[in-house]
């Protein structure tokens, strides 16, 4: 099984909990939508987290990276 893109796991994420919302799930079908809509979430959680640590460093004109500082240059 390939692991989803961001954008198809946050589709799928929403369609779990619009089914959990509505409430007419039988209990055994809402605990397994409830444990889908847990690895997805954690799945988005990782993804974004792996993004803003790519973000936060920039790379100098040397090839070597550096942490970003906010206001860098502003003052």
């Amino acid at each position: 099984m390939t692991k989803p893109t961001f954008a198809t796991a946050m589709t799928e994420l929403e369609d779990v909990v619009r089914k959990l919302e509505q409430g007419d799930v039988p209990l055994e079908e809402a605990i397994d939508l409830y444990k889908k809509g847990m690895e997805l979430s954690k799945l988005c959680h990782d993804t974004l987290q792996n993004a803003e640590q790519q973000l936060i460093s920039l790379v100098g004109e040397d090839g070597e990276k550096k942490p970003f500082q906010q206001g860098n240059g502003e003052e």
